[in-house]
């Protein structure tokens, strides 16, 4: 399967607010708002499309992968890139993971080279630590808000 990587859209962004996520990943639901769209459209953003153009899902670095109150944390302080994402719902927990984020983490080596990339994860959200972990990155800290835990995992050279 080839993917195709490109700069978040107008478009792309409002199919993405709009996905919904069984329960308890309905943590990540979203809806169309005026802040959603500016924040998908901000330039940290890109999605991922299928050979045959269905969406896979986006990512996205810098301040836009990481939770605000971490950084009262400390979980920000080294300077790494964060790497943020969300797969279609359409494909989670069918075994496509794996090769969603190594496509993601190969795309940001492209352009950054081999600094260590960093990703903020719910706690609860044990199917991606797994993951994560499959892919090499080590847990580094936690925090949290009113609303959940966190983690942060790194992945070095």
């Amino acid at each position: 399967m080839e993917v195709k990587v490109e700069p978040m859209n107008e478009k792309t962004a409002e199919e993405i607010l709009k996905w919904t996520y069984e329960t308890p990943y309905d943590f990540y639901n979203n809806s169309v708002t005026e802040e959603g769209m500016n924040e998908l459209l901000n330039g940290s953003y890109y999605s991922l499309r299928k050979d045959d153009q269905e969406l896979l899902g986006f990512y996205c670095t810098g301040e836009a992968a990481q939770v605000p109150i971490g950084y009262e944390h400390g979980v920000y302080n080294e300077p790494l890139i964060d790497m943020g994402l969300g797969m279609n719902p359409g494909y989670t927990g069918k075994g496509s993971g794996y090769q969603f984020v190594s496509t993601i983490m190969d795309f940001i080596k492209e352009k950054s080279g081999d600094i260590p990339i960093r990703l903020t994860v719910a706690e609860f959200n044990k199917r991606a630590i797994h993951l994560y972990e499959k892919l090499g990155f080590v847990k580094e800290g936690e925090f949290s808000t009113p609303r959940a835990a966190f983690i942060t995992m790194v992945k070095r050279a």
